[in-house]
């Protein structure tokens, strides 16, 4: 299949398009920003096109379109105010869904992510799937999920108004070479020092040639066309844990000074309350004395993959173990044999009839 792919020069875009080429798949490879000669060792692969297209701007988006099959959308902005990620996230989203219509490109994979879900509502301990409520109030977030929401949104639209053939996958906490200490570890306070909320929390953890493989998988398995499906490793440590082993291994490791999820839940709603009585809402406040962001980010909860293992016989190849020896290693996770020594090119069996819904 020729794929083209968004996000390359990300964090799972890096790895996505590194197993599409052990699949034996063609790949465009979209991004802002061409790879340097430090970038991903499959850059000079015979199977990969690379393009430097902003999505943001209609201008060469249809030219990078042509000829494909198939679109996974990893592109989108985690940073900035609503505006920017609005604007890398929202805008990019509906310029590539204008240009895969006008195409007659309608396989497409987008990744969303855990944001999405409902926690300030969702009971302790509950176990959060596909089926748990989505969040009514994204206002009260963040932007990353305000803006996340609306990319599924556009990508449900495209599914029924162009009759495309779409699924949506959200990624848990994704980990890496690149991103060891993840964020649901704690609050950053300095380079050596963290507050960990809810030591006892499980992690939904996903790592990320795991993650890479579930994404190809998706792409390859008709059963995922119109489904919406969580992406977790089997393996799903506490906090507590995690740290603990990551510290083990890692050279360098923070202090992490516990705090008690119920403690400081019960602070947030307090100063919540305050600011809203006393103050009208005005004060702005960080986000661990915001509820919803604080829920969000800590609460307890349980988790579960057995849609995707379904859906797209999808299997971790990794273990946590594994993962981080594959992370802390030497190992160039990115290298993809040439031509001679990969699978033959995978012919798509429904290349034309998705092109001529």
């Amino acid at each position: 299949m020729y794929i083209l792919i968004t996000g390359t020069s990300g964090f799972l875009g890096q790895y996505v398009v590194a197993h599409a080429l052990r699949c034996g798949h063609r790949v465009r490879a979209v991004d802002r920003r061409l790879p340097d000669e430090n970038g991903p060792s499959w850059r000079d692969h015979p199977g990969v096109e690379v393009l430097r297209v902003d999505l943001r701007r209609p201008d060469g988006i249809a030219a990078a379109v042509k000829g494909t099959q198939a679109v996974v959308h990893l592109a989108a902005a985690k940073e900035g105010d609503f505006d920017t990620q609005f604007g890398g996230t929202v805008l990019t989203t509906h310029n590539l869904l204008d240009a895969m219509a006008d195409a007659g490109v309608l396989r497409l994979v987008v990744a969303s992510s855990f944001s999405v879900y409902d926690y300030l509502h969702t009971s302790p301990g509950e176990i959060l799937d596909e089926e748990s409520p989505i969040e009514p109030e994204p206002e009260l977030r963040d932007p990353y999920t305000r803006t996340k929401l609306l990319q599924e949104q556009a990508a449900r639209e495209f599914q029924q108004r162009r009759d495309g053939a779409v699924t949506i996958l959200r990624p848990g906490v994704l980990y890496g070479r690149e991103n060891l200490w993840i964020a649901r570890l704690g609050v950053k306070m300095s380079d050596k020092l963290w507050l960990r909320i809810g030591s006892g929390a499980e992690l939904p953890m996903s790592y990320v040639e795991n993650c890479a493989e579930a994404v190809i998988a998706a792409l390859e398995t008709d059963a995922a066309i119109g489904a919406t499906l969580n992406i977790v490793d089997d393996e799903r440590p506490t906090q507590q844990f995690y740290a603990r082993i990551l510290s083990e291994r890692a050279s360098a490791s923070p202090w992490m000074f516990p705090v008690s999820w119920n403690l400081m839940r019960l602070l947030a709603a307090t100063v919540w309350r305050c600011n809203r009585v006393l103050f009208r809402g005005q004060l702005k406040l960080p986000g661990l004395f915001t509820p919803a962001r604080l829920h969000a980010r800590f609460k307890p909860l349980a988790y579960e993959n057995r849609r995707a293992r379904e859906v797209l016989s999808w299997e971790p190849s990794y273990s946590l173990e594994d993962a981080l020896d594959r992370s802390l290693g030497n190992l160039d996770l990115l290298n993809v044999p040439h031509a001679s020594t990969t699978a033959p090119l995978r012919q798509d069996p429904h290349a034309h009839r998705l092109s001529d819904r």
